[in-house]
């Protein structure tokens, strides 16, 4: 409910360091649980319990020292109790706190990808704690429930346990990464959630995901399952971007996971900003924003490059931050990645045209005279198709909403 108040996600532009999801009162939420369950006086000592390793309280502690340091700048700047991070403040607190310019990044840019990071770091921990709470806290069944298999079930190789995939092994993940993928995708064609201790397995296995499995042919066919799925693609994208998976799987997207831009157009990082619109881009597809967006509702329909749509809309921003035009960057990775995810030659070169030329339709509604005849044609001899019309409007609309 907190969370929800507040906006429901980490990647906020301006976001509560206290209340906020990431912020402080989670790390807080989760030692006032422990001390109460396992009767300790500090958080060293769910260590010796077994529901943290040393390396996961090293990160508890780096995350809480690192939100406090803000926090405090925050209130010291601001002369009063103020829990947000407002765009006014973040350039002052980031000199402060002695983060400097970097090739192409501001040093608010690089204070607030930190910020983000550690809001994610707090994440990853409130999962593992709660995996091992869960876990050690759950009590027997009575008659034995699960032993007669009411409880426990496969599916596709997973353990269905109550609606939550998880895994029967805990080294499956160490003995088969590409099970990470496959995990996300199940999940996703069942509807099941995903179990925390699966969560906390594939946590403590990522760098299992190496260039070997990147170009495993049945982990990038599960991906691009995933990501063209008529069935909730954001969520499950979502999913694996707050695991770590789709940073590892897809280096480049990694490098934009936490990337902020400083302005007051963007009101989510990145990634954040890529996987809602493929959220918007599915739901235009499945008709459920006729109201606001008749045209692309209809236009949709007659697509015929689908694939390269959600590849486009997912990668429209993969370059920010790079320095250079990002539209002509994020071309260049979308050749690169097209054919590794299995899409064929034409839909790669339809893909990297979007990529290229995302911003042209709003530049040519906002910069330009329209009723000029010829905005009208250079814009014609740009989009060349009415395929290429079509899915130009619909990745403006997808992206600018």
């Amino acid at each position: 409910q907190r969370h929800k108040r507040l906006g429901d996600s980490r990647y906020l532009v301006e976001p509560n360091m206290k209340d906020g999801k990431g912020g402080l009162r989670d790390l807080h939420t989760l030692f006032w649980i422990a001390k109460y369950v396992y009767d300790i006086r500090d958080v060293e000592g769910l260590v010796g319990l077994g529901v943290l390793t040393a390396a996961e309280l090293r990160r508890f502690r780096r995350a809480e020292n690192f939100l406090w340091a803000v926090r405090c700048t925050l209130h010291y700047t601001a002369g009063r109790a103020e829990e947000r991070l407002t765009f006014d403040v973040q350039p002052d607190i980031s000199r402060q706190l002695a983060y400097r310019d970097k090739g192409h990044t501001s040093s608010v840019e690089r204070f607030m990808k930190h910020y983000y990071l550690v809001a994610k770091e707090v994440g990853d921990l409130t999962r593992i704690f709660c995996a091992s709470l869960e876990h050690q806290q759950r009590r027997k069944p009575i008659l034995a429930l699960s032993r007669l298999g009411l409880f426990r079930r496969e599916t596709d190789g997973f353990v269905d346990e109550g609606g939550r995939l998880n895994v029967a092994d805990p080294e499956m993940f160490k003995n088969d990464p590409v099970a990470m993928i496959r995990l996300f995708a199940v999940a996703q064609e069942h509807d099941r959630d995903i179990h925390p201790d699966a969560i906390k397995y594939i946590t403590r296995a990522l760098k299992r995901i190496d260039d070997d499995v990147r170009q495993d042919a049945d982990a990038n066919a599960l991906f691009l399952e995933i990501l063209t799925a008529r069935k909730s693609p954001e969520k499950a994208l979502r999913r694996m971007n707050e695991a770590g998976v789709l940073g590892r799987f897809l280096p480049d997207f990694g490098r934009v996971v936490a990337q902020m831009q400083h302005d007051m157009y963007h009101v989510y990082t990145v990634d954040e900003h890529s996987i809602r619109a493929i959220g918007i881009l599915s739901e235009i597809e499945a008709g459920a924003l006729k109201a606001d967006h008749p045209l692309s509702s209809v236009l949709i329909k007659d697509v015929l490059s689908r694939r390269a749509l959600y590849l486009a809309v997912l990668l429209h921003d993969i370059a920010k931050g790079r320095g250079g035009d990002h539209s002509v960057l994020g071309e260049q990775v979308v050749h690169e990645l097209g054919p590794r995810l299995g899409l064929d030659p034409d839909e790669v070169e339809t893909a990297a045209w979007l990529v290229r030329w995302h911003l042209s339709m709003s530049h040519t509604a906002f910069k330009r005279d329209v009723h000029d005849p010829k905005t009208v044609l250079d814009f014609k001899e740009q989009v060349q198709s009415v395929e290429r019309l079509r899915l130009l409007l619909i990745l403006t609309v997808a992206d600018i909403r």
